[in-house]
């Protein structure tokens, strides 16, 4: 029964995401990403992150990104591949708006990258090598200490370091 409550959902939210309404297609594209190891859900999501309305392209790349997993960076590098500069724009920024906190997640997101292009379809291995560079760019705040996390900023008070 949840399979087919899961199917409906995904169902419901690829037709909201053929919306005229761009906000329509933007609360598709962020439902949606919480489906998308569901494989209905991939080619929706494909055009949502490539959507008209580049809005939708960085909510739904957002929601991707967050779920901080192969799928969701999978779809990512996907839509990355084939994206034009402007789309590319708006992923990149929900990349970073994802990755640029914890340096746990950005490496993950990384490791995945690598894994992912080297992938037999050359889609995703190629939008994988873009992706790879996009995160690779980024200064993550935060990185694991003994204590937690510290905060990484130069400048910082070095009397306050260690405290």
């Amino acid at each position: 029964m949840a399979s087919d409550l899961r199917r409906a959902v995904v169902v419901t939210l690829g037709e909201l995401g053929r919306s005229d309404d761009w906000r329509d297609r933007a609360d598709a594209g962020h439902g949606l990403a919480g489906f998308a190891e569901t494989p209905e859900a991939v080619e929706p999501l494909l055009g949502l992150v490539l959507d008209q309305d580049t809005f939708v392209t960085r909510r739904t790349a957002e929601g991707l990104l967050r779920r901080k997993d192969r799928v969701g960076l999978t779809i990512v590098a996907s839509a990355l591949a084939v994206a034009n500069d402007n789309h590319a724009d708006h992923i990149h920024t929900a990349i970073v708006d994802v990755f640029s906190i914890f340096s746990d997640d950005l490496d993950e997101a990384l490791r995945l990258c690598e894994e992912m292009s080297g992938d037999t379809d050359d889609r995703v291995a190629r939008g994988a090598r873009r992706l790879h560079e996009g995160l690779a760019e980024i200064d993550p705040v935060l990185r694991p200490s003994e204590r937690g996390f510290d905060r990484c900023c130069e400048g910082a008070d070095p009397r306050r370091q260690g405290q």
